[in-house]
């Protein structure tokens, strides 16, 4: 696409140079810049753009985007503009020709539960014979295609291409997870959602939004930016729900457990193995059956019915495919031991941290041992009350390393020990052996859980980065 055709009729936009250049694709990453690209250079709050001008004009950048001209650069291409990221999306979307246009996109926000409950609604498509991609936490997907994800929302211009090589993989659809940095970052800007879900909101990211009220702001811009024909469902039983449709345009749709919504389920049962509870929607009353357990996931499966009956899709086959859906990785994902239970879960919040060994001592047949730490250059406030949570409701607890970053590993456990009010845990921080010593403490009917990195496969030091998965470190343990 040419220059000026990209950059037509956008305002407060300065061009130095020829307008007649042919872009041959738009980039933000310095790693990545192919011959011909515009380059997006982005002033972050860890990694300024204008540094890496001088790689993106040996790598072969035709032009870039910055809000500063500089007189000195030759043979390339300014496009100058006082507001870069507001001028990005809206080449991006361009330069990929609208994408979301083609699609019916799913967008699935909330402290918890965005992850299982997107997967679940791709199950429930891909049962329906309906291509639908994904993008989330875990990874991207896109046909048969598959790539680790390195942001929950993709940045806008990674965005708006995934969605447009979903539709060259013949997709239909697409669920994605809509973090608060995405929303705050304006990343869905140029996104024409059809529906839009809330799982919940509790205290998280603060490190980023500073207040909670600003990240219920970032939450609330998903809804507020839905069309009349949108749909929004919502979680009933939280109680900042109101707060984020109250500007919506979208109809409402609602669902929960303790107050009585537009579909709610009573009388849920669970066991280590799964669970059941009935379904109310108007005047139907269906028995559902998981291999899912935890009132979290109740509410998940709730999210993921909410939009099948809205869909179309009869419930006798609903029932059927949320009996067919085993688990998500790193979400109470289960890894089998002839005499105990070992549990990985993702849970790196005080808030799921709190549901997944609530959902455990109910159907606990001995001790839970739990195996977690804290991640470094994040929220601290987190870190005393998840030791609170641990010492209260875990029998006994091994505090090791998460991904420490840049903090010293030593005091971000000092900080999580202040929680504890029992002599209830001891600290091994290489995770390996934590594990391992789980284990070996482990008796008959135990359970271990070990929480906060769930699917990661990596553990993030100030200097390196290792591999590491939990999943693989209990298996390995096992076999020797």
């Amino acid at each position: 696409m040419k220059l000026k055709k990209l950059f037509k009729d956008i305002e407060n936009v300065e061009i130095k140079g020829s307008k007649e250049i042919e872009i041959t694709g738009i980039c933000s990453n310095s790693k990545y810049i192919s011959p011909g690209n515009l380059f997006v250079a982005k002033r972050g709050r860890c990694f300024d753009g204008y540094n890496f001008i001088n790689r993106v004009v040996e790598s072969g950048a035709s032009s870039i985007l910055c809000d500063i001209y500089d007189p000195f650069l030759e043979n390339i291409v300014q496009i100058i503009s006082k507001d870069v990221e507001k001028v990005e999306s809206e080449v991006a979307v361009r330069y990929y020709e609208y994408p979301s246009k083609d699609l019916f996109l799913i967008g699935i926000t909330g402290t918890n539960g965005k992850t299982t409950t997107s997967y679940l609604i791709k199950h429930i498509l891909n049962k329906e014979k309906k291509n639908c991609g994904l993008l989330g936490t875990i990874e991207y997907i896109f046909g048969n295609n598959r790539i680790f994800s390195s942001l929950t929302t993709p940045d806008n211009i990674l965005l708006q291409k995934y969605l447009r090589e979903m539709i060259t993989q013949n997709s239909k659809y697409c669920v994605m997870e809509v973090s608060s940095h995405g929303l705050a970052q304006n990343r869905i800007k140029n996104i024409d959602y059809k529906i839009a879900i809330f799982t919940n909101i509790t205290r998280e990211h603060l490190d980023y939004h500073n207040t909670f009220e600003n990240y219920l702001n970032a939450k609330k811009k998903l809804f507020d930016s839905l069309k009349f024909d949108a749909l929004a469902i919502v979680n009933r039983d939280d109680p900042f729900f109101p707060d984020l449709i109250k500007d919506s345009k979208a109809r409402i749709f609602t669902f929960g457990i303790d107050n009585k919504a537009d579909i709610y389920a009573r009388n849920v049962k669970f066991d280590l193995n799964g669970m059941e509870f009935e379904v109310f929607y108007k005047d139907k009353r269906e028995k559902i059956k998981t291999k899912l357990i935890g009132k979290f996931n109740v509410y998940n499966i709730l999210a993921a019915i909410s939009f099948a009956i809205e869909m179309g899709i009869d419930f006798k086959n609903i029932k059927s495919y949320i009996s067919s859906f085993s688990s998500v990785k790193g979400r109470m994902e289960k890894v089998e031991h002839s005499d105990f239970y070992v549990f990985i879960d993702y849970a790196h919040t005080e808030n799921s941290m709190m549901n997944v060994l609530t959902t455990l001592r109910e159907i606990k047949k001995r001790k839970i041992i739990t195996v977690f730490g804290c991640g470094g250059d994040r929220d601290k406030d987190k870190r005393s009350k998840m030791g609170e949570i641990a010492s209260n409701l875990s029998d006994y607890s091994i505090l090791t390393s998460d991904n420490p970053r840049t903090e010293n590993i030593e005091d971000i456990i000092k900080d999580i020990v202040k929680g504890f009010f029992k002599n209830n845990y001891e600290v091994e921080i290489d995770r390996k052996k934590a594990i391992e010593k789980a284990i070996n403490l482990a008796k008959k009917d135990d359970i271990i859980i070990i929480l906060g990195k769930g699917h990661e496969t990596y553990q993030i030091f100030a200097n390196k980065t290792l591999f590491f998965d939990d999943r693989k470190v209990v298996e390995e343990i096992f076999g020797s």
